[in-house]
């Protein structure tokens, strides 16, 4: 590398407008070091500056650094001066100037970038407010409603490793006055916003304001535990003990406040999980979902002889729960689309306002679309992401595979952690009041409606380039037969899809069908640096299924998955990888 080459260049012109020194230095060092013939430096220092980390419907997300491709105050700054501008645009020569209202949690980085934020906004006049304290997404989620704000801006990397953060929008107030008011952005508002960004030239040239912005106090988040905990959550006779876990994130406090205040009181923290840590100590990756997540909290359960295990992710809009099995006799999770199933029908089973409906990603199962059809009520199959769930017109639950549930939508359009947790308490005390447990709350719901199983086949990648390939490899040659079953139908997602899923826009992906019923459905995940394949199998069941022949169909329903994923791991080269 060259002291006059272009990257050189572009390096110390972004040093030079870096307002944070830590990684101005940061940046210094790797040049210096490319310039000295450092060719691990050099590649480095060319990833960061492929251009400026995209913001999209999922906001930003990336990892923590100096340079345009990494989340950094620089590129924050960028963001919230692309939100301001928009914002302005949108609701200029109305009476009050725009409401934002910003939420942080605890990774590192995110108070900052939260107070570069509220810089950014109080100095072009917009109304900034502040949440008092690293909290959850779903407090955020619901101050943009409760507050009537115009957007929010929650600062969190969610469930992913240490090392990220990540930058979510949301829109209400007068923006966005349909179904989707308070949901995070989809086009075109993503692209709006976008269209600012990239017209900031410099940050130096973004005016900052030292003061003026609110720091709400306790009120608004008093407002969220309320409405978490609501009066129809009535527990069963009988105590429930709960284990909990936070994964290290902001969730153990507030939902231990809520599920206290819903009549839980029997409630046992993992302690070493407990308190907000950035760096995530004991978990590889702090996702419920990933294998070992949950050691900690199933060891205490059985120390304790808990009734139930609620994992909640950093940011505690997801959240896992675990069951002792009675069929194996040890701990395990339930998989999103079962706890899904069971709030689901939940909510089909209380009374609901005419025009009601039950909502899932494409990516879920189909189960609950069966649930919604036996209540009378109305089902939409969306994208995934919240973003879309929380759209659809009276949605009163919808939930998507990967933990996430909206339980409250009037109070919280987007996944909610707590306020699941809060449910999910509900039906397992009144289970166990009756004698029985969630599994055989399920094995009703297989009687009634089929046995449906699903699982999941990812691969993690260190080069992302490689994703788009096995998914174009997979349109080119889909598999013939899943499990021994003939694939009926194949269907590329990024051309939209048919009429009797909705009509729902492209978003890549392909999904296949076989004789038997058994569903695949192949996708790049939209936060982490993953390839995705959602299976289902079906296993028709008699209504008066005894519970040995439950317990058989589960079985084979495990072999034909296992088969389907052997199968689609190979369609996609995959063998050997996770």
């Amino acid at each position: 590398m060259h002291a006059d080459d272009a990257l050189a260049t572009q390096v110390r012109s972004w040093i030079a407008d870096d307002p944070d020194p830590a990684t101005a230095r940061e940046l210094t060092d790797l040049l210096t070091a490319a310039l000295a013939g450092d060719g691990p430096a050099e590649a480095d220092l060319a990833d960061r500056f492929t251009g400026l980390l995209q913001f999209g419907t999922a906001g930003l997300r990336g990892a923590l650094g100096g340079g345009p491709h990494r989340m950094n105050r620089a590129v924050v700054i960028r963001a919230a001066a692309g939100l301001a501008a928009y914002l302005n645009g949108e609701l200029d020569g109305l009476p009050r100037p725009p409401r934002v209202v910003i939420g942080y949690d605890a990774r590192h980085g995110s108070h900052a970038f939260a107070l570069d934020s509220a810089a950014v906004l109080t100095a072009v006049g917009i109304e900034a407010l502040l949440l008092p304290s690293p909290l959850p997404t779903p407090v955020l989620a619901f101050a943009v409603r409760h507050l009537e704000a115009d957007a929010g801006i929650m600062v969190t990397a969610s469930h992913n490793p240490a090392a990220d953060n990540g930058y979510k929008v949301y829109l209400g107030g007068r923006v966005v006055e349909d179904w989707g008011q308070g949901a995070q952005i989809v086009p075109p508002y993503d692209a709006a916003i976008a269209h600012e960004i990239a017209r900031v030239t410099t940050v130096a040239s973004v005016p900052r304001a030292d003061a003026g912005w609110t720091v709400l106090g306790p009120q608004v988040l008093e407002a969220y535990e309320a409405a978490a905990a609501p009066a129809d959550v009535a527990t069963a006779p009988g105590a429930l003990r709960i284990v909990l876990t936070a994964m290290h994130g902001v969730g153990a406090q507030v939902a231990s406040r809520v599920l206290t205040a819903a009549g839980f009181t029997d409630l046992h923290l993992v302690a070493e999980q407990a308190d907000p840590d950035p760096d995530f100590p004991t978990v590889a990756f702090p996702n419920p979902e990933e294998p070992g997540a949950l050691d900690l909290a199933f060891d205490l359960a059985r120390r304790v002889q808990a009734d139930l295990v609620i994992a909640l992710d950093p940011d505690a809009d997801r959240c896992a729960l675990a069951v002792h099995d009675p069929r194996t006799g040890g701990w395990r999770r339930l998989h999103g689309d079962e706890t899904g199933a069971l709030l689901g029908a939940a909510a089909a089973a209380r009374p609901q306002p005419a025009g009601a409906a039950l909502a899932c990603s494409i990516v879920s199962s189909r189960l609950l679309s069966k649930i919604a059809a036996a209540a009378g009520l109305g089902f939409a199959t969306t994208l995934t992401g919240f973003k879309w769930i929380a759209r659809t017109p009276d949605l009163v639950f919808g939930y998507e595979e990967a933990l996430g549930y909206c339980t409250d939508p009037t109070h919280v359009r987007d996944k909610d952690g707590i306020s699941a947790a809060v449910r999910a308490a509900s039906l397992a005390a009144g289970a166990k009041a009756a004698g029985r447990t969630l599994v055989d709350g399920l094995d009703d719901l297989a009687r009634a409606h089929g046995l449906h199983l699903t699982d999941q086949v990812s691969a993690r990648f260190a080069d992302v380039s490689l994703i788009p390939g096995l998914v174009d490899a997979l349109r080119s040659a889909p598999p013939t037969h899943l499990a021994g079953s003939p694939v009926t139908t194949v269907v590329d997602l990024a051309a939209g899809t048919e009429a009797d899923r909705g009509g729902l826009p492209p978003t890549d992906g392909i999904r296949l069908l076989a004789a038997d019923d058994t569903r695949v459905v192949v996708r790049p995940s939209g936060t982490e640096p993953k390839i995705k394949c959602y299976l289902e199998v079906v296993v028709p069941l008699d209504g008066d299924a005894s519970r040995d022949e439950v317990t058989a169909a589960r079985q084979a329903a495990r072999t034909r998955l296992d088969a389907v994923a052997a199968d689609i791991r190979t369609a996609l080269g995959l063998d050997g990888a996770h």
